[in-house]
């Protein structure tokens, strides 16, 4: 297992979490065992946005030992009372609601509280107007809820709660579908969504990827927008090349998912390798570096794909990524002009312009 470390907290989070959208359909003894097998392969990061309410009693059962070795993701406004999901901002609704889940989960804190599925302006203010967001902070205030964080599929609404200066972790749905302005969660411009993935490593908010799959469709050529399928791992790949990315949450079905997952791993680089999506690259993402490093190898030893991307953030403003240029035994400087990264992007990235801009704006 590899880990990311939450900027502000400190917490080391696996790069590869569980969601669990689809768990529910599996007996409980398959839950059981399945999410313990996760924490065994050093799985520590569980979202429980659920579609019902049945991996609660089975996660409380199966980390109820190890519950200080890993962290929850629930969500204020995630509502089981039928049994089934649904959404509310009803404030003695989601009270009720996080009551439940905390006791079905056996704890009694909350590692990450989100604003739950903000995807409409007027969300955002009925949830503010019932005192659901302040319920939250009060939970923060009094050490029941470790941080806050908020999910939404809109990058416009995401600007919004990373306005409240209260966030530590987004959630947000990254795949190259919805990148590309396809599917129906494909909100916002190119640019935007690349911004948002900025914005949120220069302020500090991790981002927890939802849908890396495009709700599968990704997964299958019929309606891939490539035209072709991706496999799940070149869409984790895809995930977690972005920048402020901590973890990809996945749901699994199963033991089998989970393994198959986990593969990810030992999976050769090719096999991880997403340039596909550059044959179907919209005229407003033609020449931007996605960081994919289909350029690699560098016959002059520079890494292209991590030069660009501390180039973008401190264009951005991340005062970090400077530094982290700086380190790097290699700079822009040092490109040899060879054209060799520009013959196999797939993406038409001039990069030896882009080496001459970086060497000027950082001064090597």
């Amino acid at each position: 297992m590899e880990y990311r470390k939450l900027p502000r907290g400190g917490e080391t989070i696996s790069v590869l979490g569980m969601g669990s959208s689809y768990i529910g359909a599996a007996p409980e003894r398959e839950i059981c065992e399945t999410v313990t097998a996760a924490v065994e392969q050093g799985i520590n990061y569980f979202d429980l946005a659920a579609a019902d309410a049945n991996p609660f009693p089975a996660y409380g059962k199966a980390l109820a030992g190890v519950r200080n070795q890993v962290y929850f993701q629930i969500h204020f406004g995630a509502n089981y009372e039928t049994g089934k999901y649904g959404w509310t901002c009803d404030l003695e609704t989601v009270k009720r609601s996080i009551d439940w889940q905390l006791s079905a989960l056996k704890t009694d804190y909350i590692d990450f509280g989100f604003i739950h599925c903000i995807d409409k302006p007027e969300d955002l203010e009925q949830y503010v107007a019932a005192g659901v967001l302040q319920y939250i902070q009060d939970l923060k205030a009094q050490g029941v809820a470790r941080h806050i964080g908020g999910s939404t599929h809109s990058p416009a609404l995401a600007d919004k709660l990373l306005d409240f200066g209260l966030l530590d972790m987004m959630m947000f749905s990254v795949n190259a579908a919805y990148d590309y302005k396809q599917g129906s969660y494909g909100i916002g411009e190119v640019d935007q969504r690349m911004n948002l993935y900025r914005r949120c490593q220069k302020e500090g908010v991790g981002l927890s990827v939802m849908k890396p799959f495009g709700g599968g469709q990704l997964l299958d050529a019929k309606t891939s927008p490539f035209q072709k399928a991706l496999t799940q791992y070149q869409c984790l790949q895809y995930a977690l090349d972005k920048p402020g990315v901590l973890t990809v949450l996945p749901g699994v079905r199963n033991r089998d998912d989970l393994n198959h997952l986990l593969g990810f791993f030992s999976a050769e680089p090719e096999e991880r390798d997403y340039s596909i999506i550059g044959n179907f690259t919209p005229q407003d993402a033609e020449g931007i570096c996605v960081y994919c490093n289909h350029c690699q190898p560098c016959p002059a030893g520079l890494d292209v794909g991590l030069i660009n991307k501390y180039y973008d953030l401190s264009l951005a403003g991340d005062d970090m990524a400077k530094d982290h240029y700086q380190k790097l035994p290699l700079k822009a400087g040092a490109c040899a002009g060879c054209g060799h990264c520009e013959s196999r992007c797939p993406f038409h990235v001039k990069q030896i312009q882009r080496m001459a801009e970086i060497k000027a704006y950082f001064g090597e």
